[in-house]
């Protein structure tokens, strides 16, 4: 979901996270800022020729609902299996978006694996590789942070490993037929 160019002052100071650097800096109150992306729970701020990510529980500062921080669990539907853990977690990942593309980390073709083990008895531990678009990009632990806290959010998940990889390289033909629609490259 995109927001116009539409200028709004911050009512307080915000924590946010500088992109693509990854580097925490502190929003200060009366600043404008312009929402660039309001995508997956969090903001993408432009303010003083910077960019910044705010998490949702800081909305309020940008004159928007807060929202909680993922903690209540995820349901699959159906039995639990490992089957339903993973189609959750691939539903999950696709709620994780990079701050500067308004297309999920799944459609960008970033996740490379997503695998559930099960430990016990509705027990289960998912594995995900994923990549950046670029290896320099700062906010890979971030992004990677994200979507281990909301694959942990699944009924049943104990354990998950989020593993950064660089092999093989990120490249526009991973884009999903929809992610290059969304980006105007179709």
């Amino acid at each position: 979901m995109h927001h116009g160019r539409e200028q709004i002052e911050v009512s307080r100071d915000c924590p946010a996270v500088s992109v693509p650097y990854g580097a925490p800096v502190t929003i200060e109150k009366g600043c404008m800022a312009q929402i660039t992306q309001k995508l997956g729970g969090s903001y993408t701020v432009y303010v003083d020729g910077n960019l910044y990510r705010v998490e949702g529980v800081d909305a309020d500062a940008l004159g928007f609902e807060p929202t909680e921080a993922v903690n209540t669990p995820v349901i699959p539907e159906g039995p639990l299996s490992a089957d339903s853990v993973r189609d959750m977690a691939w539903s999950l990942l696709a709620t994780c978006f990079d701050p500067e593309i308004p297309v999920d980390i799944v459609n960008l073709g970033l996740v490379y694996r997503c695998e559930v083990e099960t430990l016990g008895p509705d027990d289960y531990r998912i594995d995900v590789d994923m990549t950046l678009t670029a290896p320099g990009c700062g906010m890979g632990t971030m992004i990677a942070d994200e979507a281990r806290v909301k694959l942990l959010s699944i009924h049943g998940v104990s354990d998950v490993n989020v593993n950064l990889v660089w092999d093989p390289p990120w490249g526009r033909e991973m884009m999903s037929e929809l992610a290059r629609l969304e980006m105007g490259m179709m």
